[in-house]
């Protein structure tokens, strides 16, 4: 019989107590399947739960799945995986490899002695959003083209999971809009969207600094929007620089799951070239 695996809780990416995104963490999934994998995180129910199922010095190979099924990359479990890490061995840099492709880490204290973690995308790029699959998004999401934002057009963009983009012009409408689970997620298993539908709001000039106000759709299980959704920042800083032409290198904040009762904040470091860097901490949860 396998031995029952050591299953950490962490939370992801908290702006206050109560907020952040929950993650598993299994930091020796050596001795696990697949199927057992999937059912520890069916058990679990959060968004994702990160296995370490192979390691050699401080490149180590990391599977993500969601309640319902294996995601490529997962950024707040990342996160969550790496502070683990350093809580236990000490902070450093590693190297996890993943289904999407070998994801730079690091992490380090900061001055009150909290463990602090970032990652760095493989390689992002930015593709169109067909105008038939963009009007059945959204329909589901009950918006009309006059309802975006016309700075930000909807695209596709990828940083370890490819995410469709829609900006929102409205503060109020983003704040109200709703969407009826199923029907999403059918669309999402249809397009091989893995990761959430980015749905963002910019009340500012985009530029170095700029402040996006974000909700990540992602409906499986009994979850419907995800709390902080790392790969999806990185997607965001991708899309910014690569799609609207944001000078590079540049910051950007952002601030999500407030829809939820659990805000959250993803500080981004967009270079001029390469992968997107996201920062964060974890607590336990």
């Amino acid at each position: 019989m396998t031995e029952k695996p050591a299953v950490l809780e962490l939370l992801a990416f908290a702006a206050e107590p109560g907020g952040g995104n929950p993650a598993g963490v299994v930091l020796d999934a050596t001795g696990l399947d697949e199927e057992h994998m999937q059912r520890i995180a069916a058990d679990l129910g959060h968004p994702e739960t990160a296995f370490v199922t192979a390691r050699a010095g401080q490149r180590i190979g990391v599977r993500y799945f969601s309640p319902d099924d294996e995601v490529p990359f997962c950024g707040h479990a990342t996160i969550a995986t790496a502070v683990a890490l350093a809580e236990d061995e000490g902070p450093g840099e590693f190297v996890f490899d993943t289904a999407a492709g070998a994801v730079e880490v690091t992490t380090a204290r900061d001055a009150e002695g909290r463990v602090t973690a970032g990652f760095t995308s493989v390689d992002p790029h930015v593709i169109d959003l067909e105008h038939d699959v963009a009007d059945r998004l959204l329909s589901l999401l009950g918006l009309s083209r006059d309802d975006l934002d016309e700075r930000m057009p909807l695209a596709q963009s990828f940083a370890g999971n490819l995410h469709p983009v829609v900006a929102v012009a409205s503060r109020e409408l983003f704040d109200a809009f709703t969407f009826p689970p199923g029907p999403l997620r059918e669309l999402l298993d249809e397009r091989g969207w893995k990761g959430t539908v980015i749905v963002v709001h910019v009340d500012a000039e985009i530029a170095d600094g700029v402040v996006v106000e974000a909700r990540n759709l992602f409906p499986v299980a009994d979850i419907t929007e995800d709390p902080a959704t790392g790969s999806a920042a990185a997607s965001l800083g991708a899309y910014l620089r690569d799609r609207i032409g944001v000078p590079a290198p540049f910051a950007l904040t952002v601030r999500q799951g407030r829809h939820i009762g659990r805000p959250s904040v993803l500080e981004v470091e967009v270079p001029a070239s390469g992968g997107i860097t996201v920062r964060g901490t974890a607590t336990p949860l």
